[in-house]
């Protein structure tokens, strides 16, 4: 008998899978679904925020909401006047940014920015105002040249907006954040530590008084204001009532 031919077969078995590529995407996965979650979050956040700019009236009335619903909680528990002290340091601190411009006269008069030993790093004087700028200043507005300062300090030099170290925004939403931190620390007990309150108040409104009252003399020493008003608006102007004779 004659035995059939076996036949080959010619398709050749697919490759395997590569685990390792499966492995890798799978332990990547969840922490890249986390991070485009934070920053879909982030963003949103921010949206909600640049949408509450121009509502100034709104914004600090809600600042007040969140501001009298701590002290409410304060008072109900009457406890957590340690967080209430640094929330009170911390503002003190928000406010003398708030008030303050954004460059300090007294330390661009004072210098001590350049090296001054051989020892030090070389670094090149960067001026201020820059040598073509003062050459075009000097040209167009020679008086300009010996009023120094960078604030307006009399009626009739140029309008110039008082720029803060610490812009309004910023300065509400720190509030607001230090509030709704402190709100959420009274839930827990380990915050609560017993002290004598009286003293704490007393100590604030001392520090308070004496760095206010820094602060205003700076503001004299240097001549300036720390809010924007003043600028002369220009609109129409009614039209004269015709008399009936």
């Amino acid at each position: 008998m004659e035995s059939e031919p076996a036949v080959g077969v010619s398709a050749s078995a697919p490759p395997p899978p590569a685990t390792d590529d499966l492995q890798s995407s799978n332990a990547s996965s969840p922490a890249d679904a986390a991070a485009r979650l934070i920053h879909a979050v982030e963003q949103r956040q921010q949206h909600l925020l640049d949408k509450t700019v121009p509502h100034v009236l709104y914004r600090w009335i809600a600042c007040l909401v969140v501001v009298l619903i701590y002290f409410v909680r304060v008072y109900l528990v009457e406890g957590f006047y340690i967080i209430t002290y640094a929330i009170g340091i911390y503002l003190l601190n928000l406010i003398i940014a708030f008030l303050s411009p954004q460059e300090d006269p007294e330390a661009s008069l004072s210098g001590g920015t350049l090296p001054t030993r051989r020892s030090d790093e070389y670094r090149p004087f960067v001026r201020r105002l820059p040598e073509f700028k003062f050459w075009i200043t000097v040209s167009t507005y020679p008086e300009a040249s010996l009023s120094g300062g960078t604030l307006p300090t009399r009626r009739s030099d140029e309008y110039r907006p008082f720029v803060r170290r610490l812009p309004e925004f910023k300065f509400w939403l720190s509030i607001i954040r230090a509030f709704v931190i402190g709100f959420m620390m009274t839930f827990f007990e380990v915050f609560d530590v017993p002290v004598f309150w009286p003293i704490l108040l007393f100590y604030w409104v001392m520090l308070f008084i004496l760095t206010m009252r820094k602060q205003i003399q700076h503001m004299i020493k240097y001549r300036y204001v720390p809010f924007s008003f003043g600028k002369q608006k220009y609109g129409k102007k009614p039209a004269p009532a015709e008399s009936s004779e």
